[in-house]
């Protein structure tokens, strides 16, 4: 295990001697037999964060090379511990859930082979019996008559197919029925390990990361526009895959705008494709805005935004793998895209961003992460909880506000406005 804990050492490492180290430890890594679960788990995050932020063309071609092979090395391992949302999506491993219908059906017109009904987790397959029974009258003349009916067999007597279920059903019949669907990841390209989309100039860092301390919201707002060009709706299946092997539903991402979807370089090895939902899912208020960022060609995380005049409530997510870069940067680039091309002056955070019923963003101090940008409390009441912190912040750099203190600064929105 002592090669992964030298790979986790350099993470955020850019120096000439740590490219070259890097590659070593890849190479010694290679050929490694890991078989816990939790080492190839954590193995495999770490090769993926330096496939994202790769120190040098040798770093990048051995991380890959380790992804693209991960189902081998989980031949023979448990695979439940790899269906877990914070971690689903490992090549070679699977996922159990039930997506909706419009999910559903685009996943089953791309990946039909590697999705089938899991029919040892439908505790209530009898939900078919009255949609098959319509469907197959030999099958209703059974449900009139018999007490216990198979509808397993009937469904795969007849078709056996999910994508046949989903052609002879309204959507809202079809959510109701809740079938939980398995999918088999294999080497699909739809596995987080493989996912990647096309970038000829790959940005290799030669230098500390960007610090939150230096990312000032009104200097990036000041700074050039961010060119933004139409873009293939092709990319929005890559979105979608990414989202649902991490068990993700958004509105955006099943309902998109394949009409006017727009890519912004955002600089730094960084893309940005974002959209707005078709015409007939549009929200009766508020304008909606979803978007996927990629560092490299690999999806690191997604935005959704809802948007009222010139208001906008902004929802940041970085994949949990990628916390330790460039966040703050990448989060002030994403708000620069929305000020200029929405008109937004006022970014609002929900409460659940910043830690209310919401440990993760507890976790990792969110509300801390906000307030140094420069976004203030809705609530009075809060204000002086936060002049104490931030004194006690001032006089002790090691204080950390305890997470009891960080719950209660989650209980309100949190403000930016433009100047």
């Amino acid at each position: 295990m002592r090669v992964v804990d030298h790979l986790a050492a350099m993470k955020g490492r850019f120096d000439p001697e740590a490219a070259k180290r890097c590659a070593a430890l890849l190479e010694r890594a290679r050929h490694a037999s890991i078989r816990q679960p939790s080492e190839l788990i954590r193995f495999h995050e770490i090769v993926l964060y330096l496939r994202a932020y790769p120190q040098s063309r040798e770093v990048l071609d051995l991380a890959d090379e380790i992804l693209f092979s991960f189902s081998e090395r989980l031949r023979g391992v448990d695979h439940d511990p790899f269906e877990d949302p914070e971690i689903s999506g490992i090549a070679g491993t699977g996922l159990s859930t039930n997506f909706s219908y419009d999910v559903a059906r685009s996943l089953v017109q791309r990946h039909a082979r590697r999705i089938k009904i899991d029919w040892e987790n439908y505790d209530r397959s009898d939900r078919l019996g009255p949609t098959l029974a319509r469907l197959i009258p030999s099958a209703g003349e059974d449900a009139a008559v018999e007490p216990h009916v198979d509808w397993r067999a009937w469904f795969e007597r007849a078709h056996g197919s999910i994508a046949w279920l989903l052609d002879h059903v309204e959507p809202e019949i079809y959510d109701l029925l809740e079938i939980p669907l398995r999918w088999e990841l294999g080497d699909s390209p739809a596995s987080r390990s493989r996912t990647r989309i096309p970038r000829r100039a790959i940005y290799y860092h030669h230098g500390p990361f960007l610090k939150r301390s230096g990312v000032s919201l009104e200097a990036e707002f000041r700074a050039p526009k961010i060119v933004v060009r139409k873009h293939s709706p092709k990319i929005l299946d890559v979105i979608l895959d990414t989202s649902a092997v991490r068990y993700r539903e958004l509105w955006g991402f099943t309902h998109p705008d394949r009409a006017h979807v727009y890519h912004a370089y955002l600089g730094r090895g960084v893309d940005f494709f974002y959209f707005g939902v078709a015409p007939r899912w549009k929200l009766p208020v508020r304008g909606y805005h979803g978007g996927m960022f990629f560092k490299n060609g690999v999806p690191i995380g997604y935005v959704e935004a809802l948007s009222q005049a010139e208001k906008m409530e902004v929802g940041f997510n970085l994949y949990y793998t990628f916390r330790e870069g460039e966040t703050a940067w990448l989060y002030a680039q994403i708000l620069k895209i929305f000020r200029e091309r929405a008109g937004s002056r006022c970014f609002s955070i929900d409460p659940y961003q910043l830690g209310h019923e919401n440990e993760e963003a507890v976790d990792s101090g969110a509300f801390w992460f906000y307030r140094k940008l420069g976004f203030q409390t809705s609530s009075k009441e809060l204000k002086p909880v936060i002049d104490r912190e931030e004194s006690r912040i001032r006089s002790n750099p090691a204080y950390r506000t305890p997470k009891s203190t960080l719950r209660k600064l989650a209980g309100s929105p949190m403000r930016y406005l433009c100047k």
